[in-house]
């Protein structure tokens, strides 16, 4: 254990979450098996290995498809609030054990530990919103043409929900599923970020002791573990319904084509190029607190990362000198450090894709204006701190077109009126997050309206990063179309089906039809 483990409790963390030096990465609940290759997590803090977990093999797979087949016969039966209930148990666990899976996130992650904590009480709340819904799962009635009929409709849930999650959110992206998802009554099998897998094991050893403890089967929370290749063993599988897969735009074309091609339902959480509008009417505190935070926060790995800055060009300079000036004060070290405002890349591919970007975009013409770079010396050994930059571009740029999934920000002016400044911010391929800084309530209502913004998150006066639960989350265009969290979003986890009752002695046919014998 690492001097920094040691000192900010990582290892206690580890014992409260039942991780161990080597870990199963396969699971049907509190049935442990796998007789896979060990993956190594190794943390991006310092480099230390944090612990290994044994891969999901073939024959693994098929156990865990099996028993979820099983135990979702039991589950689809019990009554949604009862099945809300313990959601509601699950959850209460998490509160109990937030600080260590906090830490955990973390330290395996590498992002701040208030983001860590962040993204556990995410899990929190979207359980809260579960708990509430489950007595909620409503449907439609509807008046018949026909006399002495009665038409309605209602949801039953799909069966097996396969969750891929990527390494930025490895907790709770899976939470917003699988809260959802057992609520609505099917049983979920998650492969998380083989990046990231000890997180992942951290929560199914939570779920695997709340199903244990009120006496249900195994099989209605599963975990495999693996690359891209376990992945597939989901995509392809025609017993799996629906595959929710959050991670680049490149592989989720993949998942949707070959889920697509057995007729398959997927729900796609893909990429971002996430721009802040800043017009001459906005507060410029604000803007430079919700431009920076979107910029570096979580070293700039999140979907909804703030990419680009488009600023009017009364106000290009003084928004330029202040994001200067704010950017010299950042600290960059420790996440676990809170006194740290930027932690690591994941990798050393994340650090070269940051390094290329940077190369590129003055390339094609771009000027860097806060310069970037790999961090060398103490408390930078692991090799994966870089320093937060920024970019002038234009809109055009072939880089700029393209996410950039690390802490490089790129400016750009806009002239006339805030029609100018939506055709940039729609001008590119991805359609997740945007958000403008305006008190010009004209060009707010603009910026709503159906000529503004294309995205599926569009935002006033707040950062286009972090999202409330109760709200439904997802973006449009290359950003995969899905919705996840709240709002109706429940609603992608279930069949529809409409009903007829007919409670006459006759048998009249819909539009008029006579069928007489």
């Amino acid at each position: 254990m690492s001097a920094i483990a040691e000192k900010f409790g990582i290892n206690q963390a580890l014992k409260e979450l039942g991780i161990n030096d080597i870990n199963n990465g396969t699971s049907t609940g509190s049935d442990w098996f796998s007789s896979g290759e060990e993956i190594a997590s190794h943390t991006p803090v310092d480099g230390s290995l944090v612990g290994k977990v044994r891969a999901t093999t073939m024959e693994d797979y098929e156990k865990v498809v099996e028993t979820a087949q099983a135990a979702f016969k039991k589950w689809r039966i019990m009554p949604a609030p009862q099945r809300g209930e313990i959601v509601r148990q699950f959850n209460e666990e998490l509160r109990r054990l937030k600080e260590p899976l906090g830490k955990l996130v973390s330290y395996e992650m590498g992002k701040s530990y208030q983001e860590g904590l962040g993204e556990v009480q995410e899990m929190i709340d979207i359980c809260d919103f579960a708990v509430g819904l489950s007595r909620q799962l409503h449907g439609l009635t509807m008046h018949s043409e026909r006399p002495g009929h009665r038409m309605y409709e209602q949801y039953h849930p799909l069966g097996i929900v396969g969750i891929i999650s990527a390494f930025n959110f490895p907790v709770a992206v899976w939470s917003w599923n699988t809260a959802l998802a057992w609520v609505c009554g099917d049983v979920t099998i998650w492969k998380g970020s083989e990046k990231t897998p000890l997180t992942s094991v951290a929560c199914q050893n939570i779920a695997a002791r709340v199903f244990k403890n009120a006496g249900l089967p195994e099989g209605i929370s599963n975990l495999i573990t693996g690359d891209f290749r376990v992945g597939e063993l989901m995509t392809k599988d025609t017993r799996i319904p629906l595959i929710s897969a959050t991670g680049s735009t490149r592989m989720g074309r993949i998942v949707a084509k070959t889920v697509g091609e057995r007729l398959g339902k997927s729900l796609l959480e893909l990429g971002g190029n996430n721009a802040i509008i800043v017009t001459p009417d906005a507060d410029l505190k604000m803007t430079i607190i919700g431009a920076v935070f979107g910029a570096v926060g979580t070293a700039g790995q999140r979907c909804t990362s703030t990419r680009r800055l488009i600023i009017h060009e009364s106000i290009y300079d003084k928004v330029k000198s202040a994001l200067i000036e704010a950017y010299n004060q950042l600290r960059i070290g420790n996440p676990l450090d809170e006194n740290n405002h930027v932690g690591p890349l994941i990798d050393k591919d994340s650090v070269q894709n940051y390094l290329s970007a940077l190369d590129r975009v003055v390339e094609e013409g771009g000027k860097i204006i806060v310069e970037g770079g790999v961090l060398e010396g103490e408390g930078y050994e692991s090799g994966l701190y870089v320093k937060p930059a920024i970019a002038e571009a234009e809109n055009h740029y072939d880089i700029v077109q393209h996410e950039t999934f690390g802490p490089v920000l790129y400016i750009m002016k806009y002239s006339g009126g805030i029609e100018n400044a939506i055709d940039l911010q729609n001008g590119v391929s991805q359609g997740l997050s945007s958000a403008i800084m305006s008190n010009n309530l004209r060009e707010v209502e603009r910026f709503l309206s159906v000529e503004g913004s294309d995205c599926g998150i569009a935002n006033v006066n707040i950062g286009t990063s972090g999202a409330e639960i109760g709200g439904a989350f997802g973006g449009e265009k290359d950003t995969g179309g899905g919705r996840e969290s709240g709002s109706d979003a429940w609603k992608i986890y279930m069949r529809r089906q409409t009903n007829t009752i007919n409670y006459t002695t006759e048998l009249p046919l819909a539009q008029g039809i006579k069928f007489d014998l």
